[in-house]
């Protein structure tokens, strides 16, 4: 029987000592890919809160994120996303973006956390709440890997729905990450609206 893995709640357990019960995780999904948008979550979860099985996204498989996704949406206190289009990320560059979909994310929850748990090594900028980095955060803190989870899924279906409009590409297969069959389909079709230009120029033969 294959192991069930769950991020630890040691970092959310040492700051509810201190008093502080509003906690979010915070995390995006889609900032490698080479097409669609980077889609970011803020998540708060009851104090102690412990779902079996929530880990960082890339550790889970596709079924068991769906799964768990619904699990952390039931019991969440508060969950927001934050999107940021190809647009934005072409004007602003993909850190800046993901950056900003994650404040966006943050500033859309019910209540404003007392912390935000971010993962990476930057935190966005003008945040109404206290925030700190946490470098490998979805698998070391159970918030962050619930935002995780939540960010995957949700970008998920909306390259479903991107696959639907281009199907030529195969979105709902690779979810516009930089797979064989994607750089193929690209030299064959070229680039369409969705995809990140300055990502995909060595892979497109139209240009």
């Amino acid at each position: 029987m294959r192991k069930i893995v769950t991020a630890p709640t040691i970092i959310e357990d040492a700051y509810a000592a201190q008093g502080i019960t509003a906690i979010a995780g915070v995390d995006e999904a889609g900032r490698g890919a080479l097409a669609g948008p980077v889609v970011a979550c803020a998540v708060v979860l009851p104090t102690g809160c412990v779902i079996e099985g929530v880990n960082d996204s890339k550790k889970v498989s596709a079924k068991r994120r769906e799964e768990l996704a619904k699990r952390i949406e039931d019991t969440a206190l508060s969950f927001s996303f934050g999107i940021m289009n190809v647009d934005v990320i072409e004007e602003i560059n993909i850190l800046q973006a993901s950056l900003m979909a994650m404040g966006s994310a943050v500033g859309g929850l019910r209540t404003m956390p007392g912390i935000a748990l971010v993962d990476g090594n930057q935190v966005p900028q003008n945040l109404l709440c206290k925030a700190f980095c946490i470098k490998q955060g979805d698998s070391a803190s159970h918030l962050i890997a619930a935002a995780s989870i939540l960010a995957k899924v949700e970008r998920d279906k909306i390259m479903c729905e991107l696959h639907n409009k281009h199907p030529e590409y195969g979105f709902d297969k690779h979810k516009g990450y930089g797979t064989i069959a994607h750089k193929a389909a690209i030299e064959r079709f070229g680039l369409c609206v969705h995809h990140r230009m300055s990502f995909c120029k060595a892979f497109d033969r139209h240009k």
